[in-house]
C-alpha cells in the first residue's frame, strides 16, 4: 500500500483550546499547494483520514477538494497517536488498500515515518507543517516501509 502522511498546515498559535486552532492564511496557501501538487501528479489516495482537530480537518478538506475526496474524521489520529495505534486502526479500516492519506500532527507523523522505516530513534524524523510524505508499506508494522518522498509545502 502507498501511505501518504501529511502534517497539518500552518495554524494559529493560540485559541481557546488546542483543538480549536485554525489554519492561518499561510496554512490555507500551504494546503492548497499540497492539494494542487497531488492533483497535478496523480496522487489520488482511496481515502483521506484526518485528525478531528480543526487545523488538521481544514488541511484535509482543502487537499480533498483538489482531489475530489471527502475526508473522514478519525478520533484516533488526534494529537498523541502512536505508530502502533496507526497500524491497528489502518488494519481495522481496510488493511492494505491501494493508498491512504492520513492528516495529523507532529511528533506523531515523524514517529510513524520513523517506525515504518525501521529507524531505532523515534524522534529521528521531524515533519514540518504541510509536509507530504509518501511511503510504500509492504505491511503495517515497524520496518515494513520504503520512503518514496518527503516534500515540504515550500517545495510544491
Amino acid at each position: 500500500m502507498t501511505l501518504y502522511l501529511l502534517r497539518h498546515a500552518d495554524a494559529e498559535d493560540y485559541a481557546i483550546t488546542d483543538f480549536d486552532r485554525k489554519l492561518t492564511p499561510k496554512g490555507h496557501d500551504q494546503a492548497n499547494r499540497v492539494g494542487k501538487f497531488c492533483a497535478d501528479r496523480g496522487i489520488a489516495p482511496s481515502a483521506i483520514l484526518t485528525s478531528p482537530y480543526i487545523r488538521a480537518r481544514e488541511t484535509a478538506e482543502i487537499v480533498g477538494k483538489h482531489l475530489g475526496i471527502e475526508p473522514v474524521v478519525q478520533d484516533w489520529i488526534g494529537c498523541g497517536m502512536s505508530p502502533s495505534t496507526l497500524y491497528q486502526n489502518l488494519i481495522a479500516h481496510g488493511g492494505m488498500r491501494k493508498s491512504l492519506m492520513v492528516v495529523g500532527h507532529e511528533p506523531d507523523m515523524g514517529y510513524a515515518v520513523s517506525s515504518l522505516l525501521g529507524l531505532t530513534d523515534a524522534s529521528a524524523v521531524n515533519i514540518r507543517k504541510a509536509t507530504l510524505t509518501g511511503i510504500e508499506a509492504f505491511s503495517l508494522e515497524p520496518g515494513a516501509g520504503m520512503l518514496d518522498f518527503c516534500i515540504p509545502a515550500r517545495l510544491v
